[in-house]
């Protein structure tokens, strides 16, 4: 089964977009539900994004790319 990694529609306020600042894991790692997979920088904050499942991690959006909320930014494969 395949679960989308996306950027959280609750994760700031307002409408502004943020930045992939660094994965904190490896594309084709094995990560476990919970675990941070990334983060993300909007307008001075740094917010973490977590794991919503177990499973292998493809990125899909890399370091420096803007991203919206609800953006899917990688996926996990069970």
């Amino acid at each position: 089964m395949n679960t989308a990694i996306t950027v959280p529609e609750d994760l700031w306020e307002g409408d502004g977009e943020g930045v992939i600042t660094a994965w904190l894991v490896d594309d084709g790692a094995e990560v476990h539900q919970g675990d941070l997979v990334a983060e993300v920088m909007v307008e001075k904050a740094q917010y973490e994004i977590e794991a919503p499942v177990s499973g292998v991690l493809t990125i899909a959006r890399q370091e420096d790319e803007v991203v919206a909320k609800g953006t899917p930014i990688a996926s996990l494969e069970a």
